[in-house]
């Protein structure tokens, strides 16, 4: 009898064992975290954050800030914001922050992207550049959205995905030599805070991040609105003042 009752409970033991969910696909992991509300008004721009890992806090936060800060300005076409990952999995930065994501760019059926912001990340000199699919994403996404910006090392991505080849940028100050060397038949300009060439806006990233954002929203939506938002966050915003570049 007490070999029968071994035998029994190591047959329930492995019928739960090979009934338990197993956590290798992005799908599986996905299904084990909530996914977080988000609401996307129509008539106003799509803004996407691309986030993974390692992505460092200001070159996010700085960004989504001024951009989530326009639906309290009226009269203007203003921003849906939302993070995307290749999971929904908590992504956690460099600094220590754990962040959910709202789609999964790998899985999910995403809504339009007028605009996507791609954040630095630790990693974003060495294995985020082998990440194929998150190069596809970006390339797909350059294909339709009016804008691709970019803070600190994130130029290197757009680089990587080859959307800067005739376009002049920018990077983080102390990594422009390390983007000159990876990539020498680019234009990477130093001694200026954020580049605007066309569809692609690069910046310097850190505290600058919030520059890069004000620009954005100035051309989109004209200076005295841009003013308006900087105040709202205790910016002095003057564009004359910061040092840039506009590629007409």
């Amino acid at each position: 009898m007490k070999n029968y009752t071994s035998l029994l409970i190591g047959g329930l033991f492995l019928l739960f064992v090979s009934c338990t969910p197993t956590l290798d696909s992005n799908s599986a992991r996905d299904d084990a975290f909530p996914r977080p509300g988000v609401v996307l008004e129509p008539n106003r721009y799509n803004v996407a954050f691309l986030i993974m890992d390692g992505v460092y806090n200001t070159e996010l936060t700085a960004p989504y800030d001024i951009f989530q800060h326009t639906i309290f300005r009226d009269s203007i076409k203003a921003m849906n914001t939302f993070l995307v990952a290749n999971t929904l999995a908590p992504i956690t930065t460099f600094e220590g922050l754990q962040i959910l994501p709202h789609f999964n760019y790998l899985s999910d059926s995403l809504p339009p992207i007028d605009i996507l912001v791609v954040p630095s990340a630790e990693h974003h000199l060495d294995s985020d550049l082998e990440d194929d699919a998150m190069l596809r994403f970006i390339k797909e996404v350059a294909a339709q959205a009016q804008f691709i910006t970019s803070h600190c090392d994130g130029a290197f991505v757009l680089a990587e995905a080859g959307l800067l080849r005739d376009k002049v940028s920018t990077t983080f100050p102390s990594d422009i030599a390390a983007m000159r060397i990876r990539y020498p038949d680019h234009d990477i300009r130093e001694d200026v805070l954020f580049v605007h060439d066309g569809q692609y806006i690069t910046s310097a990233g850190g505290a600058k991040s919030f520059e890069a954002a004000l620009y954005l929203c100035e051309h989109l939506y004209g200076a005295e609105v841009a003013r308006r938002l900087a105040q709202g966050l205790v910016i002095d915003w003057k564009l004359e003042e910061v040092p840039h570049l506009v590629i007409e």
